[in-house]
């Protein structure tokens, strides 16, 4: 039963985190666009975002691959 309440603390934790930091974390992507685009799905503490980034297999033109971490747009809390 412990380690059922420490698993929901931790991801209550985590939760809040992330609406305060306004960060989100990549669950999924895809190419698109004849392999030139890439989709990336990334889950915030309000909702799921998607980016678009160009994609290369090199990553000197665009991405290789999404990146873990992203800042949205939208902050709960902007110091204003």
């Amino acid at each position: 039963m412990h380690i059922v309440i420490r698993t929901f603390l931790v991801i209550v934790l985590l939760w809040i985190g992330l609406l305060l930091s306004g960060y989100g974390v990549l669950i999924g992507s895809h190419q698109n666009a004849a392999g030139l685009g890439l989709q990336c799905k990334y889950l915030t503490a309000r909702n799921i975002t998607t980016a678009q980034f160009i994609h290369s297999e090199s990553g000197i033109i665009g991405l290789s691959d999404c990146p873990v971490l992203r800042k949205s747009g939208k902050v709960i809390d902007d110091g204003q």
